[in-house]
C-alpha cells in the first residue's frame, strides 16, 4: 500500500519495479493486489487486458482497519485484551499506560463538553 500512496496509480509490473532485488514474483504481487482490492483497499482501471490499480483508502484509514482486524482476530475483539497482552510482554511501560489513560480522560472530557 505504501507504494500506491507514494507513487499513485500503477500497473503490477510498475509496482514490481519499485522493489529492490530480489524482486517478488509478478504473480505473487498480482495476487496480493487482488486481495487488497477484494478487501476494498484498492480499485482498478482497465486498459486493454491489463489493470492499473489505485488506492481507495488513506494510510490512516488502512491502519485503523488493519488494527481493528488484528484486534478482532487475535484478541477476540477486545482492545483491553490487546493492551493487557502488551503489558504482560513488557512492550508498554507503566508511564506509557499513564499517558494513555490521560489521553482517554482528555478525549472523554472533550466529548462531555459538546
Amino acid at each position: 500500500m505504501d507504494h500506491y500512496w507514494s507513487a499513485g496509480p500503477m500497473f503490477v509490473r510498475e509496482l514490481r519495479d519499485r522493489y529492490e532485488d530480489p524482486k517478488p514474483h509478478f504473480n505473487t504481487l498480482s495476487t496480493m493486489v487482488r486481495i487488497l482490492e477484494k478487501h476494498g483497499f484498492l480499485s482498478h482501471r482497465q486498459y486493454g487486458n491489463t489493470y492499473q490499480y489505485y488506492p481507495l483508502v488513506s494510510a490512516k484509514e488502512y491502519g485503523r482497519s488493519s488494527l481493528a482486524g488484528i484486534i478482532k482476530s487475535c484478541f477476540n475483539d477486545s482492545y483491553l485484551s490487546a493492551v493487557s497482552s502488551f503489558v504482560k510482554e513488557e512492550k508498554i511501560s507503566v508511564e506509557e499506560l499513564k499517558n494513555l489513560i490521560a489521553q482517554i480522560d482528555r478525549a472523554q472530557a472533550g466529548k462531555e463538553d459538546k
